[in-house]
């Protein structure tokens, strides 16, 4: 089963697409984007159909970087970051909830950085992700 509830490369999700699958969740999507545009102003948003396994996603671009993956689901929706060690530093100095910074540690690591994904299942969640995503812009 793919992690991404939108599978067919030949269409890429639209807006009301998103808000059928994510459905009470679908707020949630649009405020986390909104509260990482507000602290990292530049961004830019892109869809990408990375293969059958993930299915299509939303990349939040600073410049060439991407900065947060969002992944819909059905009824909720994943993020990921690509956390370098100097990101993970800043991280565990900024004040984050503990469970996020115990999925920081936790994470898989890899060449590009660590492998963060996180469920997104309550609100209260986004503006720890959203701290994450200035602090992996910055770094």
């Amino acid at each position: 089963m793919a992690l991404s509830a939108f599978t067919d490369k030949s269409h890429a999700p639209t807006e009301a697409d998103l808000r059928s699958v994510l459905g009470t969740k679908y707020a949630a999507w649009v405020r986390l984007v909104e509260l990482v545009t507000a602290r990292i102003p530049a961004l830019t948003q892109l869809w990408g159909f990375t293969g059958k396994s993930t299915g299509w996603g939303l990349r939040l671009h600073h410049g060439k970087r991407v900065i947060v993956y969002m992944t819909p689901a059905d009824a909720h929706f994943r993020v990921s970051f690509a956390l370098g060690e100097k990101a993970v530093a800043q991280a565990k100095l900024a004040g984050l909830p503990k469970a996020l910074l115990d999925a920081i540690e936790a994470a898989p690591r890899y060449a590009e950085g660590r492998g963060v994904r996180i469920q997104v299942t309550k609100l209260a969640q986004l503006p720890a992700l959203a701290a994450l995503a200035e602090i992996k812009d910055r770094s």
